[in-house]
Parts: C-alpha cells; structure tokens; sequence
C-alpha cells in the first residue's frame, strides 16, 4: 500500500492538471458589435451606463460571453447602427457614442457582429407591409417594392456586399488575432405568415422573410471571402418566429406579448440565440 501510495497521488495530480485544462476558456477578450438585433432594445435590464443605445445586459451577446466565461467582455452594440458607424460613430438620442471599431484591440480573439439591418432598411420595410384589413382591400408592399421588375430590397442587400466586406476587413485589422463571427437574423416570420395574427398578408410575409434570407446569404458569401466564421440564426428559430405561441416566441410581433422592441428578439430568443452561437464556436481558440 505505501508503494501505491505515490503512484496514485501522481496519477490523481495529472488527473486534475487534465481537467483543469480542458476547462480553460476557449476566449479570454471578447468584443460585440453591432445593432439592436444583437442589443436588445428595452429588454431588462438595459446598461444605465450607455441609455442611448438601448442595449440589454440579457441580450445574446452577454449570454454568449457567460457561457464562454470570458475574462474580459466590451459589448459595444448599438440599437440603429449602421456600417459606417463601425469606424465613424454613431449619434443616439442621448449623444454621440464612439466609433464600434475603438472597441477592438490587438489581444482581443473573439469578435461577433451583426449589422446591415439598417443599412438596407428592414424594420421600415416591414412596417410598410403592415395591412390592417385582408387582401384585396390594400396594398402589397411586395408589388410596390417590386414594381417595374425591379426589387428594391434585393437591390439594397446585393449593394451592401462590398460594404460588409470592408466592415470584416476592417475588424481584422484592429484585431488581427481574434475569431470574427458574423451572426446572421433570424427566421422572424414562418411561411404564409399569420394573419391577422400579425397584420402582414401572406405574400408579404413571404417576401420579408425571402429579403431576410438573401441578407443571411450575403453574410455567408463574405465571412468565408474575408476569413470569417458565418452562424446562421434562421434554422434553429425556426417555430420560434412571431406567428408562435407566446411562450414560444424568440422574436416579438407588431405589437410586443414581452418587454422587448417590436421585430426584434425578446430575452427567450437572446438566450437561445447566445446558446446556439456558442455550441457553433469550436472547441478551442483558433
């Protein structure tokens, strides 16, 4: 017993130093970047410290940094961002906010972003497709939006291409070391829609949701072109568009069932979009 005696005490010491490593954060600096679909506008508790961009603490962003256990985390998203804030700043209704991109730093190794929402002007085209009373009485935001054979929203999106490839670009600049995750949105509407559940007509829902995809293609053809890692949120949230039951929803309707800004995640969709991100990362720091 006194021979096995070390031998088990070595055996136990590897044991430990094996688990301790395996249980090292896969990231130890973590920036996100961003609008409010990674913000979280009014979702509680909102950062007191930065009211202007409507930012939650609960958003996925936070979720994601939580459950990586990150050392150091910067969530600099902002609610009506753009990409041209990234680098030049943004002007909120409670002042100017610095430049997303300040954010970034040499030793950061984990970046996520989510932005061209705004860029291409999403929420105001939904809310363009907004009809009170079923068809025909009404206009098709589709037919006006692709009146004459030519798709605005489509013309937008493919124009937004080289701008989101700069905006990648310039994230590895400032953090030439770190994993860049482009977040991509997500299945906010299911096929036919659900009036008059949500006031949107069939065809329209149809077309919101079909911009919405192009959008995510976009966001996958550029991450893989500018050495970027692309999570598309549309697949798992599925059945948790607005059309689901209340206690299903990720993302809220026209008029919120949660506290959370309307076409905009609530906090069960930022929990299940930050869970997802992370079982999307790799087991270990590239």
């Amino acid at each position: 017993m006194r021979r096995l005696l070390p031998v088990l005490l070595a055996a136990l010491s590897i044991t430990a130093t094996t688990g301790t490593a395996s249980a090292a954060p896969r990231y130890t600096e973590y920036v996100a970047l961003g609008d409010s679909a990674a913000a979280g506008p009014l979702i509680p508790n909102q950062d007191v410290l930065h009211l202007g961009c409507l930012r939650s603490t609960r958003n996925w962003p936070s979720v994601l940094a939580s459950t990586l256990g990150v050392a150091e985390f910067r969530d600099v998203t902002c609610s009506g961002a753009v990409a041209d804030d990234f680098e030049g700043g943004q002007t909120t209704f409670l002042g100017a906010v610095p430049p997303q991109f300040d954010a970034l730093t040499p030793t950061t190794d984990l970046v996520t972003l989510t932005i061209g929402g705004n860029d291409i002007g999403l929420v105001g085209a939904a809310l363009g497709c907004v009809n009170l009373l079923p068809e025909p009485v009404g206009l098709s935001c589709e037919d006006r939006l692709t009146a004459g054979g030519t798709d605005q929203l489509a013309v937008k999106i493919d124009a937004f291409a080289d701008e989101f490839g700069a905006v990648l670009d310039g994230v590895h600049a400032r953090a030439p070391r770190a994993d860049v995750v482009v977040v991509g949105y997500g299945t906010y509407i299911r096929p036919g829609g659900c009036y008059p559940v949500q006031p949107l007509w069939g065809r329209d829902s149809d077309y919101l949701q079909a911009s919405i995809d192009r959008l995510n293609a976009l966001f996958a053809d550029q991450a893989a072109a500018h050495g970027a890692r692309f999570v598309d949120i549309a697949p798992p949230s599925v059945g948790h568009d607005v059309c689901a039951p209340v206690s299903r929803r990720w993302f809220e309707g026209l008029v919120p069932t949660t506290v959370a800004a309307p076409l905009h995640p609530n906090q069960r969709g930022m929990a299940g979009i930050g869970a997802y991100i992370a079982d999307s990362l790799p087991a270990s720091a590239s």
